[in-house]
């Protein structure tokens, strides 16, 4: 997939869904600087919404006919960032059932599968291989080295000294930071999604990787923020793997992390580690029980 057609779809999606029927639209400069994509692209969006008939577009009147419906947008998976594509291919492979310790992951394969060039898939794995998941072998192969328990309960551990350190951060943040916004806007998004939750669950994966992310922000480390990417990686998709309970265990984490914010907001640091710490446990153990022990593991624990 090319970058720039990528880019130009995920532009047209969110210019789409900003339109507001019977309104005038800006002229094409001021559409590229507010989208931050060049003229071309801004044009190209405005063929696209003529040619469906969005938009009356007459010389430089430009009129909303009619608001855009599901079959107007681009599918989620055609507007992903290149990143976000690279991810979902390779954590699919080491994740996946067949995936067993000594499994090849070649640079070349993932990169036509993916659609880009090796260069940006080696980058990815090199930054992924740090974490001793996985390990570079000559001609561009790769070996898993397995997900083991006890790797899921290193990253664990690591996972909790970090955002311990960071929770306790944000709630030393000066009231008028915009990351107390931040923190609203998405407790307001867990209170919308308990509304409909049957309907939405699966949604949780998502909103879960963004809470996080903005506490570890607050650290100002930047060593936790890069190395945070890596773990999170790795908990967003055991969240979409272990099927098993999805409901009760999303239910759960929301009902969590709303303690967590209002701990947050209360700025109490005994309230802020507690609430981490109850919630950090919980994850600890979905993460556990997403993994299918390998006959080793098995034989150890029985030992």
């Amino acid at each position: 997939m090319a970058r720039q057609n990528t880019l130009f779809k995920e532009a047209y999606n969110r210019y789409a869904a900003s339109l507001k029927l019977h309104t005038e639209l800006p002229s094409e400069p001021e559409i590229a600087a507010e989208l931050g994509v060049s003229r071309s692209t801004a044009r190209a969006i405005l063929m696209r919404l003529s040619d469906a008939g969005i938009i009356l577009w007459n010389k430089r009147q430009k009129t909303v006919l009619r608001l855009p419906t599901d079959a107007d947008f681009f599918p989620k998976e055609e507007t992903d960032s290149l990143h976000d594509i690279i991810e979902r291919s390779f954590m699919v492979r080491i994740m996946s059932d067949e995936a067993q310790p000594g499994m090849q992951i070649n640079e070349l394969e993932l990169a036509r599968e993916i659609g880009t060039g090796t260069s940006v898939v080696r980058e990815f794995l090199i930054r992924f291989s740090r974490f001793g998941l996985i390990e570079k072998r000559p001609n561009s192969h790769w070996i898993l080295k397995g997900f083991t328990s006890e790797f899921a309960l290193e990253l664990a551990d690591v996972r909790e000294m970090f955002e311990l350190h960071s929770a306790a951060e944000f709630g030393r943040l000066p009231a008028n930071h915009r990351a107390w916004e931040d923190l609203k806007a998405i407790e307001q998004e867990h209170r919308e999604l308990l509304k409909d939750f049957d309907a939405h669950y699966r949604d949780f994966s998502r909103l879960d990787e963004r809470f996080h992310l903005l506490i570890h922000r607050a650290s100002k480390n930047r060593f936790i923020t890069e190395f945070y990417d890596v773990i999170a990686i790795i908990f967003h998709y055991h969240y979409q793997w272990n099927k098993a309970f999805a409901r009760e265990r999303n239910a759960r984490a929301v009902v969590e992390h709303l303690d967590y914010i209002e701990a947050l907001q209360s700025r109490d640091q005994q309230r802020i580690n507690a609430a981490c710490r109850q919630h950090l446990a919980s994850a600890r153990q979905t993460l556990l029980q997403s993994i299918p022990q390998i006959p080793g593991e098995i034989a150890g624990s029985a030992a």
